[in-house]
């Protein structure tokens, strides 16, 4: 007998933020004879799902937050697993933070994926951005970069590799980093479509799974673009590449993000990791982030 089961909510750094389903303390007065309690927990369960979709459409970290000070910002929760023929599971999980203070905003983006099969770990990446903008004027901006990624099976061979045949850790990246700075440019700056580019010079880091490293200088160019198409739909799209005399790395993250009613949101996003050194250079990961009140 095949018994199988399935917990959707796959995420992505993608992902949509703040975007993890409210929970609430069940009490004797929660019971099912008390219909008032109950339709109290639909009615802040909706009220929740509503400030989430509207706490992740954050036009404030693309464009210039203008007069919004201090911290904001979310994190997000996705897992799925299956039993019976196949047996895997996979955990995402992401945060994002924005402070505002005068004319320097500070951006901290991370995303954490684990994913096993049959017991063994298939992937185990963290990464990470940090954004630190200075406002010239209202288009120009000074900024400094720093991003991470990182891989915890770089340095073992993998049932997966096997498969690929890529039989050398040397060929593996366990650490990707990079430090900047440089100048930026907002092309579009309104509340409903934002879009900035920059680009810079600094120092990068690559650590292989066999412990050889390279350090040297390199070059970054970067663009952060939203557009809120109305007021159910918008769409991010975080981009990032890296060149230097070791590999050229590209990060993007592309996420359409949808509010259906005002119970259900929801976030499409496709995030492609490039590196010219390792032996199967580019990777792709489909997520999907879903909450329903109910």
């Amino acid at each position: 007998m095949n018994n199988q089961m399935k917990i959707a909510g796959v995420s992505a750094l993608a992902l949509m933020l703040g975007a993890a389903a409210p929970t609430f303390a069940q009490t004797a007065s929660d019971s099912i004879v008390n219909p008032n309690a109950i339709d109290d927990q639909i009615d802040q369960q909706r009220f929740d799902v509503e400030q989430q979709f509207d706490r992740s459409s954050d036009a404030f970290r693309y464009g210039a937050p203008g007069a919004r000070e201090g911290f904001s910002g979310s994190a997000s929760l996705g897992y799925s697993g299956a039993t019976g023929n196949d047996e895997s599971q996979n955990l995402d999980v992401g945060a994002r933070v924005t402070h505002h203070q005068g004319p320097f905003t500070q951006n901290l983006s991370f995303l954490m994926r684990f994913e096993e099969e049959d017991s063994d770990a298939t992937t185990e990446k963290v990464y990470g951005v940090y954004d630190g903008l200075y406002d010239i004027n209202d288009r120009f901006y000074g900024f400094i970069m720093g991003r991470v990624v990182t891989d915890g099976l770089a340095d073992e061979i993998t049932d997966e590799d096997i498969d690929n045949g890529n039989l050398d850790i040397g060929d593996k990246v366990e650490q990707d980093a990079f430090l900047g700075i440089g100048p930026g440019y907002r092309i579009f700056n309104r509340p409903d479509l934002a879009w900035r580019v920059q680009a810079g010079v600094g120092q990068s880091y690559l650590k292989y799974g066999d412990g050889e490293s390279d350090s040297e200088v390199g070059y970054v160019l970067s663009s952060r673009f939203y557009w809120d198409i109305n007021q159910n739909v918008f769409i991010t799209m975080d981009t990032d590449a890296l060149n230097s005399d070791a590999a050229l790395r590209v990060n993007n993250d592309l996420g359409v993000n949808f509010k259906v009613t005002d119970a259900f949101s929801t976030r499409i996003s496709y995030l492609t990791d490039y590196n010219e050194s390792r032996a199967i250079r580019t990777d792709n990961t489909l997520g999907v982030s879903l909450v329903y009140g109910f």
